[in-house]
């Protein structure tokens, strides 16, 4: 399979926000290294391709009918221009939020909604025995996840606070796990705290970096 026609094949698959062009060409470029590409387009290697890449299509369809079936549903709605301001947040996401938590006017502080969602701290103890602080996971597990999954986007996005802040979490040791997801859980919780803040002021998501 020629470059050109994998990158014909595999257009649909990518995201809407990145050079796709550019990023297909690295990813060809990088398989024909480990694998030996090109390959028979009748090979084994070829159809299963292109099986995957079927069904990545058709997993794209269905996240764009329901991303077009949220942008109908909170296009009128006040927060949604808000949260979807926010790196990392898109109508899927946006909606969620507004489903599971509600008018989040109602939490006077961010810790309120961090328990809400289940990530304030907690700390395991028995008798004398004190143990680690750990989030308590006793809130709303699905906007916990959204919480989470919105983070893990804002990372892989260019230069913002959430990224800002996740690099420097990990700048002592990048290749630790621990501290890679010690980073990832900072992130979800900062996310909450600005998804509560931004509604809480009224003001859209304003870049920058932290001190």
């Amino acid at each position: 399979m020629s470059q050109e026609a994998f990158i014909a094949d595999a257009w649909e698959v990518v995201g809407r926000k990145v050079s796709k062009e550019l990023l297909l060409s690295d990813v060809y470029q990088t398989a024909k290294s480990s694998v030996g590409l090109p390959i028979a387009q009748g090979s084994d290697a070829a159809r299963m391709f292109r099986m995957v890449l079927a069904e990545g299509r058709s997993l794209i369809a269905q996240r764009n009918a329901i991303e077009d079936r949220a942008v109908d549903l909170l296009k009128h709605h006040r927060d949604y221009p808000l949260l979807t301001s926010i790196p990392g947040i898109g109508p899927i996401n946006a909606l969620t939020i507004l489903t599971e938590a509600g008018d989040l006017r109602r939490f006077q502080h961010h810790r309120q909604f961090l328990k809400f969602c289940g990530m304030d701290l907690a700390t395991i103890q028995s008798g004398t025995f004190r143990g680690q602080t750990k989030l308590s996971k006793y809130g709303n597990a699905r906007l916990r996840r959204t919480l989470w999954m919105a983070g893990q986007v804002a990372i892989m996005q260019r230069t913002n606070s959430f990224r800002d802040k996740f690099e420097r979490y990990i700048a002592k040791d990048r290749q630790n796990t621990h501290l890679r997801r010690k980073a990832y859980t900072a992130i979800a919780a900062k996310m909450a705290r600005t998804v509560h803040g931004i509604i809480k002021r009224g003001e859209p998501y304003r870049p920058f970096l932290e001190g």
